[in-house]
């Protein structure tokens, strides 16, 4: 049993949910829940503990609250509650790379992370680029019940930058899907990219763009820099993000459409930013991983692929201003590209490595860390940017909501005292390529509830 196992089994009052249902039991959407107490919460991590009520799904009463018969109980001690934070990026690899990650053990490693909604990124074998596997992502999310499960269609047919994929179609499945992005693809051609914006609009959808020029990149293995150059890596230059997202927030504002900025990587890139925005009028939104908020580019010394990622680490100034940038909102929130690669695609050298890294379970602790300590964010920023905007830019009307009677019970616990040890074979996804094995982290996630169901608690998805 691990640090972070052990800050679970503490919270949970009763053992009724451990067994939990069938991966294939629709669990979330069912239509009976057991009544929930969580005794002694301090909700956002202000004033005197209080107790929450959970009936159908639904916050029923805060207050100095005894418990009724037959009622689940989460003794919080204290702990901060939170709304259910939300992922607006991340790779489930199913289908085609199950061997990776599977949308079960992906959901499972979400809920233990505090997560209750995650955005799965299109780049699946084959493509998300139809209504038949965005519908087949979204029925499998509802069949394992622990997050809910959102998919991303693809902007282009096969991420191949050429032909506008069946976005309305996929919009208007079973799916309902809100975002498109070619995420490991940028939209280079801006033809292309102008005519995705165009018709979002219609749809009222999100265009979601991994901003890399593809001209200045091409071979890139690492940040161009000093540290790069002295090592031998071919290099990433930051203004190949910059150039994208300066384009395309002009191409957004003459469409007058929706553009998410993912994973922002640069200093440059939150100029343009601060610069585009307030022309906007909030039709431009950006995100922020994890990682960019705490590594850099010195860990390339290591020659360790676990450190490869796209868009590439960068310096310690650039790690600075991501830090101010998500504190003062010019960044709207973190998500964490939560990139699950098998071994054989990270045991090897780095030229023929995979980008990508392990994010769900880690990413409340390094925003812990990285915000929270240092004073940039306190306990609701910490809610702003991991549920309530990406809530906001998906337009998810259940998640993100307040912490008051009658909203959705989309919750998570957290015990901000605890410590704990990363060790990749503990976490659970299917990969175990997370770049802090060895760490200890601040902050551990003792429940997690979607809408009124524990979904995570004793140190395992239930």
């Amino acid at each position: 049993m691990n640090d972070q196992e052990s800050a679970l089994n503490a919270t949970i009052g009763t053992s009724s949910v451990a067994n939990g249902t069938s991966e294939t039991s629709d669990v979330a959407n069912a239509t009976f829940r057991a009544p929930v107490l969580i005794e002694g919460a301090r909700p956002y991590g202000e004033g005197e503990p209080v107790d929450l009520l959970v009936v159908d799904g639904v916050i029923a009463e805060i207050g100095d609250l005894d418990a009724p018969e037959g009622v689940e109980v989460i003794r919080a001690r204290g702990q901060v509650l939170l709304p259910g934070f939300v992922d607006l990026h991340t790779h489930l690899r199913e289908p085609g790379r199950e061997d990776a990650e599977t949308i079960a053990s992906g959901s499972a490693a979400a809920a233990l992370g505090g997560y209750t909604a995650v955005f799965a990124m299109a780049n699946t074998s084959p493509v998300a680029d139809n209504q038949v596997i965005v519908e087949h992502v979204w029925r499998r999310g509802r069949e394992v019940g622990l997050v809910d499960v959102h998919p991303v269609g693809a902007v282009t047919v096969g991420l191949a930058g050429e032909k506008l994929a069946e976005l309305g179609t996929m919009a208007g499945s079973a799916a309902g899907v809100r975002m498109f992005s070619d995420d490991g693809h940028c939209v280079a051609d801006p033809l292309i990219m102008r005519r995705a914006l165009e018709y979002s609009t219609a749809l009222n959808v999100v265009i979601a763009q991994h901003a890399e020029e593809p001209a200045l990149t091409a071979g890139a293995q690492a940040h161009e820099g000093e540290r790069a150059a002295r090592l031998g890596y071919s290099g990433w230059p930051a203004s190949a993000e910059e150039a994208i997202v300066a384009r395309d927030c002009l191409l957004a504002e003459y469409a007058k459409a929706r553009l998410h900025v993912c994973h922002v990587s640069s200093a440059g890139t939150v100029d343009v930013l601060e610069w585009a925005k307030p022309r906007a009028d909030g039709r431009v939104s950006a995100e922020v991983t994890p990682h960019h908020l705490v590594l850099t580019d010195e860990r390339l010394a290591t020659y360790d692929p676990i450190n490869k990622v796209n868009p590439p680490l960068r310096t310690d100034a650039d790690v600075e201003r991501m830090r101010g940038a998500l504190a003062e909102g010019v960044i709207d929130c973190v998500a964490t590209d939560h990139a699950p690669h098998p071994a054989q695609d990270k045991d090897c050298e780095w030229a023929v490595a995979k980008p990508g890294m392990l994010g769900l379970q880690t990413a409340l602790s390094i925003v812990v860390r990285t915000m929270v300590e240092p004073g940039l964010l306190d306990w609701r920023g910490v809610a702003r940017v991991m549920s309530e905007r990406p809530a906001e830019i998906a337009g998810l009307p259940d998640q993100g909501r307040p912490i008051e009677p009658g909203e959705p019970a989309n919750l998570v616990l957290v015990d901000p005292e605890a410590e704990w040890t990363v060790r990749g074979a503990e976490l659970a996804s299917i990969a175990a390529n997370t770049p802090y094995e060895g760490m200890r982290l601040p902050a551990a996630v003792t429940a997690t509830l979607l809408r009124g169901r524990i979904t995570a608690g004793a140190g395992r998805k239930h």
